[in-house]
């Protein structure tokens, strides 16, 4: 009788323990990343000595290798301003590496060429969109603390250089700021079909910390450095603006509004030239599109907007 209770006492145990082993399983996930210093190398590099001729703003644009014709658009269009308001501006393009050899190549030639992308040895994926912009803000901390201001922005955005040179000037705070569509109540998407989802094991709690819509945000250079010194001590998220996010808020920087009436549009916004003039950004533009809005603008500089 005790070895056939026995038996069922083993039984039990293995029967809880397969249990245990399974659920463990449905729900692991692996502990979340820490960024560590130069952990890869840069693969390309700009021509700009920001020592010689400091820029009053650094754009920063995420972009991948199959975006050339994106690339090229702003490169015409927003990007291919050198002095705003007699203020230097330089844009620069992000890039991780690609798997096809072609595209590596397309890309150097084309790094030659320009002088413009920043480029280093991750994989060029959404998923690490985080350490792209990383990768840029460590191009500023390392090469061109001297400028005063830097944005991060995408490819597939329109830009309003002149305007936000104005209203950087009007603001005249040049550390600590830290400026965009601000979200101050955003809370982690937990469906798991999401592009945007983010476990509990990721991030425990239920709000995020205010931040910027990565479409488009602009700080002042020694926030570049600050957040890149403390990257490496906060949990990584592939949504890189709320990751950009929690280092403001272990910083205690706070978003600030840029301008009283509302300049960042992450959603997209229906043109018009007088509407267009009065903005910083505008997502969801083709490059197609792009050129269309910057030609209308060129060819309607003397006309006369209602002021509001």
């Amino acid at each position: 009788m005790a070895f056939v209770k026995m038996r069922l006492v083993y039984a039990f145990i293995l029967m809880m323990g397969v249990l245990c082993f399974y659920f463990s399983m449905e729900t692991f996930e692996e502990p979340p990343l820490v960024l560590k210093k130069g952990h890869k190398k840069f693969l390309q590099l700009p021509d700009i000595d920001c020592k010689q001729k400091p820029p009053f703003l650094v754009l920063l644009v995420t972009s991948s290798h199959k975006q050339l014709a994106a690339r090229m658009a702003i490169r015409k269009t927003w990007g291919r301003e050198s002095e705003v308001r007699g203020q230097r501006v330089k844009t620069l393009f992000l890039l991780g590496a690609s798997d096809s050899t072609d595209e590596m190549n397309s890309t150097a030639q084309e790094g030659k060429q320009h002088r413009d992308i920043i480029q280093k040895d991750f994989k060029d994926d959404y998923y690490n969109l985080t350490l792209k912009t990383l990768m840029g803000l460590e191009w500023v901390h390392h090469f061109c603390p001297q400028a005063a201001f830097v944005m991060k922005t995408d490819s597939d955005m329109f830009v309003n250089v002149g305007y936000l040179t104005d209203l950087l000037l009007k603001k005249n705070k040049t550390s600590r700021f830290f400026t965009g569509y601000i979200k101050s109540n955003d809370h982690p998407i937990r469906k798991k079909s999401s592009k945007w989802f983010v476990s509990k094991f990721e991030y425990p709690w239920d709000r995020y910390p205010p931040f910027c819509s990565g479409t488009g945000y602009v700080f002042s250079s020694d926030v570049a450095s600050k957040v890149y010194n403390i990257s490496e001590s906060v949990p990584f998220l592939k949504l890189e603006d709320v990751f950009v996010g929690l280092c403001l808020a272990k910083l205690k920087i706070w978003p600030e509004e840029l301008h009283t009436k509302p300049t960042f549009f992450p959603g997209g916004l229906s043109f018009s030239v007088c509407r267009f003039r009065k903005i910083v950004t505008c997502h969801s533009v083709t490059p197609q599109t792009l050129f269309s809005y910057w030609q209308a603008l060129e060819n309607s500089q003397k006309l006369n907007c209602p002021s509001v």
